[in-house]
C-alpha cells in the first residue's frame, strides 16, 4: 500500500491528545477537516487530527474504475466477499499512525480512531487489533469487516475499549443492518458501544456530529 502523505491539524501547540479520522471509498483526508472544524474539544486541550490518505486502486463493484479505496469492494453485498489482503495492508498502515502519535509522546489511551464508511470499517478493523489500549473506536455508517476472524485476533488490550457507532435509518450503501450486527457483535464482547440511528442516507450531520463531540468529550477528558 502507498497511501498518499496524511493530512495533521493541530488545535493548538503542544498536542495532549491525537484522532485519526479516516475517510471512505472515493473520497480523501480532506474531505474530513470540516468535522474536526466542527467539534469543540477545548475542555480537553489542544489535539492534533490526523486524516490519512487512501492509495489509488481499482474498485471491483464500480466496474473495476480506479479510485482512492483502503481496500476493494467485490460485492455489493459488503460481507458475502471480502478483499482480506487489502484490509490487512490497510490495517498495518493505520496502526502505524497510532504508533507514530505514541512515538510523538501521545499515550495510546490518548489516541481516539474513527471514519466514515470504509474508513469506520477500517477503524474498527484496527483499532481491536492494536496492541496497546486506545481511547476509544468511532465509527460513522460502517460496518465490522471479517467478523469471523475479529474475536479470535482482537487484543486483550482493547477487549474494553468504548465505541461510538452512528449510522443513518435511511443508508442504501451501507445497510442499516450491517451497523446493527456490529453493534450486536462489540456489545456480545464487553464493548461499551454508544449507538445512534439518524433519519439521515450516507452521510454525515449536524447531530451526529454534536453526539460524537460528546462522547470524544468523556473518553478523552484528562
Amino acid at each position: 500500500m502507498k497511501p498518499l502523505k496524511a493530512l495533521e491539524v493541530e488545535t493548538g501547540r503542544n498536542p495532549v491528545a491525537s484522532i485519526i479520522l479516516i475517510h471512505g471509498l472515493g473520497a480523501s483526508g480532506r474531505d474530513l477537516v470540516s468535522i474536526a472544524q466542527a467539534l469543540d474539544l477545548r475542555s480537553i486541550g489542544a489535539v492534533r487530527f490526523i486524516f490519512p490518505n487512501a492509495p489509488v486502486r481499482p474498485v471491483s463493484v464500480c466496474g473495476g474504475e480506479r479510485m482512492p479505496a483502503w481496500y476493494d469492494l467485490l460485492a455489493p453485498d459488503l460481507l458475502l466477499r471480502e478483499d482480506e489482503p487489502g484490509l490487512r495492508d490497510a490495517q498495518t498502515y493505520l496502526a502505524s499512525l497510532i504508533d507514530q502519535e505514541v512515538a510523538r509522546g501521545i499515550p495510546s489511551r490518548r489516541i481516539v480512531i474513527g471514519g466514515f464508511s470504509q474508513g469506520c470499517a477500517m477503524s474498527l478493523m484496527t483499532g481491536l487489533r492494536y496492541s496497546s489500549p486506545l481511547a476509544g473506536i468511532a465509527g460513522l455508517s460502517g460496518y465490522l469487516p471479517l467478523p469471523g476472524q475479529t474475536g479470535r485476533e482482537a487484543t486483550e488490550a482493547n477487549r474494553a475499549t468504548p465505541v461510538f457507532l452512528a449510522h443513518g435509518e435511511g443508508d442504501t450503501v451501507v445497510p442499516l443492518a450491517a451497523a446493527r450486527l456490529a453493534r450486536d457483535w462489540l456489545r456480545a464482547e464487553g464493548h461499551d458501544v454508544a449507538w445512534y440511528a439518524y433519519p439521515m442516507t450516507h452521510e454525515i450531520i449536524g447531530a451526529e456530529i454534536a453526539d460524537l463531540n460528546a462522547w470524544l468529550g468523556e473518553r478523552l477528558v484528562t
